[in-house]
């Protein structure tokens, strides 16, 4: 949909295009239905349920089908967000995906959901940044709105991270799930819609958190599946650190840039990745422990669909309300970070 395609009416409404604000206008969000248990976990490699809680917080988290791809939960995803927006599939000028787990190397993701979705005038692509992509793809949505170039995006954060963790690694495997979360973007008038976004890298930092294996540098062999390169590797101690200062920095900026105070922040959702990171940076920020929202102890950490499954949640139970000004803050491997600031 081109600038040309709106109507007198939304650019009377402030909707022309330069200058207008972003709003989501509506969110979803889906888990698989078998739920994995640190119970469960104590079966399959060397650990216990007061391990696991006391480390990272977890309790339990969801996994998907063997038959169950990323495309499939983000579909599902998006159609409860569209449903909430009140938005038809062929309205969508623009879905991107957010996933570090793709359906295949190509084509993207987004296109699986596309034809699923039978959004059939929507431009589509994936976006990788790790457990940062949704934020990342947010901004990058909003942009296309901004300039006018479309009217209607949709971004979608999914992930079946149970097809890439180790499940012989019980520092790791113990930590992630699998789910999908999506919101729709639309213009709307200030003041409402997004404030300000930071969002930073640091390539330095690459070999903290990766998954070497199935990419140009280590293609599929023998070799590299003998070697395990094809499950996630963390460096745990040095992944906390970093995430505390990144995902602190960065809320404080977006804060600022967006003329609130801390004080005036009604809700924070922050990548739920670990118990210990949300209390530093809870500490770090002198916020009180019920203005965040976490739910990881019932998912674990679901890399780019963590913070939209929280927003959906969050924005179904009411704890966001009309005109609140929430935080969104996310830390991944990149290493990549950003936050966002938004009245709702």
């Amino acid at each position: 949909m081109t600038a040309a395609s709106i109507s007198p009416d939304q650019k009377q409404a402030g909707f022309s295009g330069f200058g207008c604000s972003v709003a989501i206008v509506g969110t979803g969000s889906y888990a698989p239905e078998k739920i994995l248990t640190n119970a469960d976990l104590e079966k399959i490699v060397d650990t216990t349920d007061e391990w696991i809680v006391t480390r990272s917080g977890i309790r339990e988290r969801h996994i998907a089908r063997e038959d169950e791809a990323t495309s499939d939960m983000a579909t599902v995803a998006a159609q409860r967000a569209l449903e909430q927006a009140k938005v038809a599939p062929e309205d969508v000028d623009l879905i991107i995906v957010a996933t570090i787990t793709p359906d295949m190397v190509f084509p993207s993701t987004a296109c699986f959901v596309q034809n699923r979705l039978g959004a059939r005038n929507a431009t589509c692509f994936d976006l990788e940044a790790a457990c940062a992509g949704f934020l990342f793809a947010v901004n990058t949505a909003s942009q296309f709105i901004k300039t006018g170039a479309i009217r209607t995006a949709l971004v979608i954060g999914a992930e079946k991270l149970s097809g890439v963790v180790d499940w012989q690694d019980r520092t790791t495997c113990v930590l992630f799930g699998d789910g999908a979360g999506a919101v729709v973007l639309q213009a709307c008038e200030a003041p409402r819609g997004i404030l300000s976004v930071v969002t930073g890298s640091d390539g330095s930092l690459t070999e903290l958190l990766k998954l070497p294996g199935g990419g140009s540098r280590y293609p599929v062999s023998p070799q590299t599946i003998e070697q395990r390169l094809h499950y996630m590797k963390m460096v745990g101690k040095d992944v906390f650190k970093h995430a505390v200062r990144a995902m602190s920095e960065a809320g404080r900026k977006a804060i600022e840039q967006s003329g609130l105070s801390i004080d005036q922040i009604a809700c924070i959702v922050p990548h739920q990745a670990n118990m210990r990171i949300v209390e530093a940076i809870r500490d770090r920020m002198a916020v009180e422990p019920e203005r965040f929202f976490v739910n990881l102890d019932r998912y674990g950490n679901m890399s780019a669909a963590s913070i939209p499954v929280a927003l959906d949640e969050a924005v179904r139970t009411g704890r966001i309300k009309r005109d609140d000004p929430i935080l969104l803050v996310a830390f991944g491997g990149g290493f990549t970070w950003g936050a966002m600031v938004i009245r709702w």
